[in-house]
C-alpha cells in the first residue's frame, strides 16, 4: 500500500476536501487526509497524508503554521474575508509603518481567540459555516492560541501585507479582524496563502496541475517517508525479535535513560512506528504502522 506525505500547494478556489479528494483520485483511492483545513480562498502548503502516514497526522498538525496575508482596512465582511457580504464600513485613520508595526508586537504571545461562525468546527456534528449561512449564530469557546512572529511586508493606502508564524487553531480572518479593530476601523482578508506547515519549510510542494501530468505520464512525484516529520524524536532500531514483540502490542528495553516519545525501526531500518519509554528503558509500542 502507498504511504506518504504530500505537500499540496492548495489552489485558490478550491476546498481542501476538494484538493485531497483530487490527491486521492491520482493515487488509486487510498486512503488519506489533510492535515489542517484551508480556505478556499486561501492558498499554499496542504500536507496531505496517505496510507499509513495518516497516523503521523497529529504531529504534522501540532507544528506551526506561516502564512503571508493582505487585510483590507475600512470593510468588514460577514465571513472575514473576501468570499462573505460587506456588513460594515468605516473611514480608515492615518498610518504609519512604525505605528502599525509597534501595534502588530503586541499581539505576540498567547492570547484567546473566539472561532469565527464560517468555520469548518462543528456543533452537534452541523459544521458552523452551514448554521451560519442559514443565519444561525451560536456560542463559540475561546481557544488558547499563540502568535510567534507577526510583521509587516508592505503597506498600501488601506491595504496590509503581513506574515505570521502561529499555533495551530488560529485563524487569519480573526486575527486581521481583530488588527483592525485595534487600529480603530474594520477589515477583512483579501489575500492568504500557508507559506509553510512546520517542519516542512523549504521543502517542495506540487499543484494539482503539475500532479496530473505526472500521473498522465506514469510518473507520480515520490512521497516523503512517514517518518519524515518525527525527525525531533529519538530513534531507537530493536532487533527482529523485538520488533515481532512490539508488533503483538509489548514492551521491549530501550537503552538506559530512554524516556519519552520515540521513533521504532527493526533491525533493517524499517519504521515501525512510535512508542513510549518509560523511566525504566521499557518502551511500549503507541502508534505502529500496518505491515
Amino acid at each position: 500500500m502507498v504511504s506518504g506525505i504530500l505537500l499540496l500547494d492548495k489552489p485558490r478556489g478550491l476546498s481542501s476536501n476538494a484538493a485531497l479528494q483530487q490527491v486521492r483520485r491520482l493515487w488509486s483511492g487510498v486512503k488519506a487526509g489533510h492535515v489542517g483545513s484551508l480556505d478556499p480562498l486561501a492558498t499554499g502548503m496542504l500536507p496531505i497524508c496517505l496510507g499509513e502516514a495518516t497516523k503521523v497526522a497529529a504531529d504534522i498538525l501540532s507544528g506551526r503554521k506561516h502564512y503571508r496575508f493582505t487585510v483590507r482596512l475600512g470593510v468588514g465582511t460577514a465571513t472575514g474575508d473576501a468570499e462573505g457580504a460587506v456588513t460594515a464600513t468605516a473611514a480608515v485613520p492615518e498610518l504609519t509603518r512604525p505605528g502599525i508595526e509597534a501595534l502588530l508586537q503586541s499581539f505576540l504571545g498567547e492570547s484567546l481567540q473566539t472561532p469565527p461562525m464560517f468555520s469548518a468546527l462543528k456543533r452537534a456534528g452541523e459544521p458552523l459555516y452551514r448554521l451560519a449561512r442559514a443565519g444561525v449564530t451560536v456560542e463559540r469557546a475561546p481557544r488558547a492560541v499563540e502568535i510567534f512572529e507577526l510583521s509587516l511586508a508592505r503597506l498600501d493606502g488601506a491595504n496590509l501585507e503581513l506574515e505570521a508564524c502561529c499555533s495551530k487553531g488560529t485563524y487569519i480572518r480573526v486575527l486581521a479582524e481583530d488588527l483592525a479593530a485595534r487600529l480603530g476601523t474594520c477589515g477583512h482578508v483579501t489575500a492568504l496563502r500557508r507559506l509553510f506547515v512546520e517542519p516542512f519549510a523549504g521543502e517542495a510542494m506540487h499543484t494539482l496541475e503539475s500532479l496530473e501530468l505526472a500521473a498522465g505520464s506514469g510518473r507520480l512525484p515520490p512521497l516523503l517517508p512517514v517518518d519524515w516529520p518525527l525527525r525531533h524524536l529519538p530513534a531507537l532500531r530493536v532487533a527482529e525479535r523485538d520488533a515481532a514483540r512490539l508488533r503483538h502490542g509489548q514492551a521491549v528495553r530501550a537503552a538506559p535513560g530512554a524516556e519519552g516519545r520515540m521513533r521504532l525501526y527493526d533491525a533493517a531500518g524499517n519504521f515501525l512506528g512510535i512508542g513510549t519509554a518509560d523511566s525504566s528503558g521499557a518502551v511500549r509500542p503507541r502508534r505502529l504502522l500496518n505491515g
